[in-house]
């Protein structure tokens, strides 16, 4: 027998460690799908549960930190995907996994290829909005890609019957499900694009599950719509669903019939709207007459007469010469209330010859001040007469008082400047001073 000294004795903590880190270091991270069985979650927040299948399963846990990141809530008999790594829980020995994320299976599977290609198709640029196209007013013809006999077709006819029976259609027909139908549209969409026969297009079928959608979910269609130079209404499945067409397409539509509706224009909406345009342009006729009126109105009121526009020129120059008087006033007081305050510094300072003199600088600026303020007011009120003799010189009412007279045709208010304007027996009007004469003529001299 050897000796405890040749032998290599484990225990078991140490054989269970050394087993964990085989199994940890010989698996990368796997992918695996299975049923939930015996699902506990502990006040801890870590979830411990059995993953299997027909034939095995394998006891599984996931810690709190990783579970909270999960956007479904696992149940007993959930058939899920998981990516874990393998492991050994020593203190019993036994085979693990440990779960980093986890994802419902089935759909889950196809969410899952749903979301890494729209995010890679994001970074390539072709949801980006810079791409789209406006879908046009008022067009021609439209192309549908969609199944000729599913409902899609019926309510996009109908709808397009309803709004604007008058557009043409185009129908595209195209298995919207099954092994070839992503090529099938791809195709079409292509061929649409050569044929230019549409002014747009409308992409549609009706709802199901993820698995349904799938054709519209392919890259293959996705990159067909992208190239597409024709405006393009994607009108996939219900309002709840989404498709990798949705995000290319130039236009989402929640439904095959609101498709019908963004790509056609609503005859009824038309009519009401060029009613209301009749009404808008017909009011603002109507305003711009009664604003034209108006101000026409106003422009006769603002006509007076010479003499009044002289009386209130005279008037302001009134209201100057008051408060230029005022102003002066206001500044003789204010030098008299600092002359006050020096001389109430001056008198707590007693300087002697410095206040003799002082007060004598104070006596000859009071004078001067006086009878500057004096030789200013006497200035400006020659010159306020100055100006009043101006406006009388220039004044017609004045012209007249001189003898001078104003002579027109009777019947409007023509001046007459020359004597070859008139004829023999024609009447004339003469406005003197003071009143008017209307006179025959009976000989005319030049």
């Amino acid at each position: 027998m050897p000796s405890n000294i040749e032998r290599d004795i484990y225990s078991v903590s140490r054989l269970n460690r050394e087993a964990r880190g085989l199994l940890e270091g010989s698996f990368a991270l796997l992918w695996l799908e299975g049923e939930i069985s015996n699902l506990a979650r502990p006040a801890s927040g870590h979830w411990y549960f059995s993953l299997k299948d027909q034939s095995a399963s394998v006891r599984s846990a996931m810690f709190r930190n990783r579970n909270r990141l999960l956007r479904f809530r696992p149940e007993n008999g959930s058939q899920v995907l998981v990516r874990a790594r393998i492991s050994l829980y020593e203190a019993r020995g036994e085979f693990q996994l440990i779960i980093e994320h986890m994802e419902e299976a089935g759909d889950g599977a196809l969410q899952r290829a749903f979301e890494e290609l729209k995010q890679r198709l994001n970074q390539e640029g072709l949801f980006d909005a810079a791409h789209k196209q406006a879908l046009p007013i008022m067009p021609q013809r439209i192309g549908i890609i969609t199944s000729p006999s599913g409902a899609a077709i019926r309510d996009i006819l109908s709808t397009l019957q309803r709004r604007f029976p008058a557009i043409a259609v185009v129908i595209y027909a195209v298995a919207v499900q099954g092994e070839n139908a992503a090529e099938e549209i791809a195709a079409s969409i292509q061929l649409a694009s050569q044929r230019r026969d549409c002014e747009v297009l409308i992409l549609a079928r009706g709802g199901g599950s993820l698995e349904d959608l799938r054709a519209f979910n392919e890259e293959v269609v996705a990159r067909a719509i992208y190239d597409c130079p024709i405006p393009l209404i994607s009108g996939v499945g219900h309002e709840i669903d989404f498709s990798i067409a949705d995000f290319v397409a130039d236009q989402r539509a929640p439904t095959p019939t609101a498709a019908a509706e963004l790509a056609s224009p609503d005859q009824q909406a038309l009519l009401q709207q060029t009613q209301q345009l009749f009404c808008r342009l017909h009011n603002s006729v109507t305003a711009n007459l009664q604003s034209n009126g108006q101000q026409l109105y106003n422009l006769r009121k603002r006509l007076r007469h010479p003499g009044r526009r002289l009386q209130d020129t005279a008037q302001r120059l009134d209201e100057l010469e008051l408060r230029m008087q005022q102003i002066m006033q206001h500044r003789l007081q204010y030098k008299q209330h600092t002359l006050n305050i020096l001389m109430q510094k001056l008198q707590q300072h007693q300087p002697g010859h410095q206040l003799e003199r002082k007060q004598q600088q104070l006596s000859d600026n009071d004078h001067r001040l006086r009878q500057a303020m004096q030789h200013r007011l006497k200035q400006n009120r020659q010159r306020l007469q100055h100006l009043m003799h101006n406006l009388d010189t220039v004044s017609p009412l004045a012209t007249l008082a001189r003898g001078y007279t104003i002579t027109t045709e009777l019947d409007n208010k023509h001046i007459i400047r020359s004597s070859q304007e008139l004829t023999v027996g024609q009447q004339i009007k003469t406005r003197l001073a003071n009143g008017h004469i209307i006179s025959t003529i009976k000989k005319l001299e030049s």
